[in-house]
């Protein structure tokens, strides 16, 4: 069958209306055909699809293994072992010493209290065995873990006396730094008798040497903040003991000008002659 020939308009603004009807409708979003799947080959991923990355069923970590992987971690950081002690400052650090190694793990307060127990050894293993006959320690925060252990190794005697030595201290022939040193130790024992910094301060300056003192408390503005005294304490340290230098070797150079010009004095000329012997005067030496 042969297809009549198309009439060609000559004018380009009027619609060819003989062809319109000839012609097939425009779709507006064509939807190119699909390909049936190919059996053994692997389909493409439609684009903004979420795919899971572990099968559904499956958890990403168990719990035996992340348990596994938490101990791990616990046992390359070297925890402190604590075997008991009958020195609440001992007994002190060792729990300061474990809790930032716990607070830098980010572990639940279950896990605090099972690491921080299995790092007990010797008599503080037997003591915590004895609050397990006691406790539900699985169920024990982090907070009655360490009031257990402060009941047990911060002794009310001990502890009383180390009070006195805190509010008693005196700085005597230790450095500026080594005082502080003991004084923050004995520090941490007693917070009720250093509510807020002034009265920490209090209590510092009159452990510091009198000289020291003098100079920490000059000025306009004395001392209101435990570090601000410290560096102030340093400082008229370091000034004292320079003046102390500086009059050492004053005292230093005056001996040793006194015993030069002792050794180059001129000698009196004193003649001694034999018992017995005349002198040019004429006179017995006797």
């Amino acid at each position: 069958m042969v297809r009549p020939r198309k009439q060609m308009n000559l004018n380009p603004q009027e619609p060819d209306l003989a062809n319109v009807a000839n012609e097939e409708p425009l779709q507006d979003n064509p939807v190119p055909p699909v390909a049936p799947p190919v059996p053994g080959v692997r389909q493409g991923v439609p684009r903004n699809v979420e795919v899971p990355l572990v099968p559904e069923g499956i958890q990403e970590n168990p719990p035996l293994v992340r348990e596994d992987l938490l101990f791990e971690r616990f046992r390359r950081m070297k925890a402190p072992e604590f075997e008991g002690t009958t020195d609440p400052l001992e007994a002190d650090n060792w729990l300061i010493d474990i809790q930032v190694i716990l607070d830098f793990m980010g572990i639940t307060e279950r896990e605090k209290v099972l690491y921080a127990s299995f790092a007990l050894k010797k008599d503080a293993r037997h003591w915590w065995m004895t609050v397990q006959m006691r406790k539900d320690v699985a169920a024990m925060s982090w907070q009655d873990f360490v009031a257990e252990f402060r009941m047990m190794y911060y002794n009310i005697e001990i502890l009383a006396a180390q009070q006195d030595e805190f509010t008693s201290m005196k700085q005597g022939s230790m450095t500026v730094l080594e005082a502080v040193k003991k004084f923050e130790q004995l520090a941490r024992l007693c917070p009720e008798l250093i509510p807020n910094e002034t009265a920490k301060v209090r209590i510092m300056m009159k452990m510091f040497r009198t000289d020291i003192a003098k100079q920490v408390s000059t000025g306009s503005s004395p001392p209101t903040q435990v570090s601000d005294c410290i560096s102030r304490a340093i400082r008229a340290e370091y000034w004292i003991n320079q003046d102390k230098e500086a009059r050492a070797q004053i005292f230093k150079a005056k001996k040793e000008e006194k015993v030069v010009v002792k050794q180059f004095q001129p000698r009196q000329n004193q003649e001694s002659y034999p018992k017995g012997q005349i002198n040019n005067s004429g006179q017995n030496s006797k």
